[in-house]
């Protein structure tokens, strides 16, 4: 694989390994506070149910393309296991042009879906949004009261598997087809 390539690659792992991680963080950090100040308050966050929802969503769309970038993602290789290794090379590149094709149609599915339905309120979320908007000056902060940021995960999760795909699909053209690894490890691999 070009020198290039592994670079875009493995920065592309570093920016999905951190959005990642940082959405899990943020998901925590806001139901550890909303817990505590339910119960040492006795009121919680206005919008601290439902942005961890959202940030969660966006957090799987993250992890997946993090996930298939690496090959460490589910799949089923009852198959792909029996045949030799340059017939699974074929197979996983069938594979990936595949989940090129599909994240591409998950990436248009999901701008549709923020277009038509993005103009909503979040109704937990839209006032803070608007006083964070009034506050800071910064009239477009007002969109977080609206579905569509929400909505768009679907759309952004869709272009980043596409992207991941892509990346290992190329990856794997320029690998030696006798080379690819197996696609699961053997039992003696997993002992301690």
């Amino acid at each position: 694989m070009p020198r290039f390539l592994k670079t875009v690659t493995r920065g592309f792992v570093v920016v999905l390994a951190f959005a990642s991680g940082l959405s899990m963080a943020l998901v925590f950090a806001i139901i550890l506070a909303n817990s505590l100040m339910r119960y040492t308050t006795g009121a919680s966050l206005q919008w601290g149910e439902k942005l961890p929802i959202y940030l969660t969503i966006y957090g799987v769309m993250f992890g997946t393309a993090l996930a298939y970038l690496l090959d460490r993602h589910v799949r089923f290789t009852i198959i792909i296991d029996t045949v030799n290794a340059r017939l699974r090379h074929v197979f996983l590149l069938v594979v990936d042009v595949v989940m090129v094709v599909s994240g591409g149609l998950l990436a248009y599915a999901g701008w549709q879906f923020a277009e038509r339905g993005g103009n909503l309120s979040a109704s937990s979320i839209r006032t803070t949004a608007r006083t964070l908007a009034e506050t800071t000056g910064v009239d477009g902060l007002e969109i977080f009261g609206k579905l569509y940021p929400y909505q768009l995960a679907m759309a952004v999760g869709g272009v980043l598997v596409a992207l991941a795909a892509f990346l290992k699909l190329v990856e794997r053209a320029a690998t030696d087809p006798d080379a690819e690894p197996a696609t699961t490890a053997e039992m003696s691999e997993t002992q301690l």
